[in-house]
């Protein structure tokens, strides 16, 4: 899983990868992005105080990272079938965490304009839930480790309160559009947004929602937006596919684009370039953010 060159896709296509795996009888999937490699069970140390969540830590090429028990996170209480469980390394928000599954079945090409919006789970289970593929014998379920990583680390959302109080009065008569998946972060964006005296926001759950807005209100001559934040992944229209058709509307391109997601890394960063996106940014740094867009409009 280390050398994913083969499978990873052009951006801007509207189309995602990912893995998908098992806990107990339900398939989970994660983008193929996120996941740096597939390694075997090892020992585990245990950390005193912990969350619940985190069965302990592993050394891992020099560097130490936890270990979430997805199954557990969820509250899937099935047993597991199969004899060894599998560790998936993977990457997000600027940082490495190992996800224990039960089984690694393979991998799905998908446009995300087939993937349907959770619709009610059991009490709690929807929250941690992205997107819903539903294929001839079964239903493959987008879990939002982002979700976990928050549940586990409350404190990666805590930015907010730590900003520059002195809100710059130009900030109030700009209009940003936001378009994200996560109820979470659209709230933590809203309030981060407002604290920072940005009072016009106007927040859509995916990028197909976001670019009918522009289509009908923007292009036309009632509205006008001065910057647009995008998360990358998102149900119906991803973040590059976005960015792509704006940057290539004569009329919209030159609207300044930021995107904002966990799949911003080095590695990465350039099929946000190749779309013409203004800026990137790896989620949750909201000063940064902040900062970001004041370089854009102010």
């Amino acid at each position: 899983m280390e050398n994913k060159s083969g499978i990873l896709l052009d951006s801007g296509t509207n189309e995602v990868e990912f893995l998908e795996f098992l806990l107990g009888e339900t398939s989970f999937g994660i983008n193929v992005l996120k996941v740096r490699e597939i390694i075997k069970p090892v020992a585990v140390t245990k950390i005193p105080h912990s969350h619940a969540n985190v069965e302990g830590v592993l050394e891992l090429r020099g560097e130490v990272l936890p270990v979430i028990n997805l199954r557990r996170a969820l509250e899937i209480e099935d047993k597991c079938q199969y004899p060894e469980q599998k560790f998936i390394v993977s990457e997000f928000n600027g940082m490495k965490v190992i996800l224990k599954v039960d089984h690694v079945t393979q991998i799905h090409r998908v446009s995300w304009s087939d993937m349907e919006k959770p619709a009610s789970f059991q009490q709690g289970f929807e929250d941690h839930i992205t997107g819903v593929i539903k294929q001839e014998s079964k239903m493959i379920l987008l879990v939002d480790v982002e979700k976990i990583m928050f549940d586990i680390f409350p404190n990666l959302d805590k930015e907010a309160a730590r900003m520059d109080k002195n809100v710059k009065p130009e900030r109030r008569d700009k209009k940003i559009l936001v378009a994200e998946d996560s109820f979470m972060l659209r709230k933590l964006l809203e309030e981060t947004l407002q604290a920072a005296g940005f009072e016009h926001t106007l927040f859509f759950e995916n990028g197909k929602e976001a670019w009918e807005y522009m289509v009908t209100e923007v292009k036309n001559g009632q509205e006008q937006v001065d910057l647009l934040i995008t998360d990358i992944e998102m149900p119906q229209m991803d973040g590059h596919h976005l960015t792509k058709k704006i940057k290539s509307d004569s009329f919209l391109s030159g609207m300044p684009v930021i995107i904002f997601s966990s799949l911003i890394t080095d590695h990465l960063r350039h099929k946000g370039e190749q779309v013409g996106a203004d800026a990137q940014i790896s989620k949750p740094q909201l000063t940064k953010l902040i900062d970001l867009i004041d370089s854009k409009l102010l």
